[in-house]
């Protein structure tokens, strides 16, 4: 059976860190910021590691190489 081939998708989608999370980019900051809070805004910032039940299928399904 051929190797897995990694999804492009996901590869641009996720990163894993050093000790093996998944890291993501957070969600809801591509338009409509006038209507969300300062304090939205704030806490989107940056990236989000995910939950560990759907990093598992993450790593397994898409970034496996």
């Amino acid at each position: 059976m051929p190797k897995l081939k990694t999804k492009s998708g996901a590869k641009k989608r996720f990163k894993l860190t050093a000790t093996g999370k998944v890291k993501r980019a957070q969600a809801g900051k591509r338009h409509g910021m006038i209507k969300r809070t300062p304090k939205q805004i704030r806490d989107h910032r940056g990236t989000a590691i995910v939950f560990e039940g759907d990093a598992r299928k993450i790593k397994k399904y898409y970034l496996a190489g």
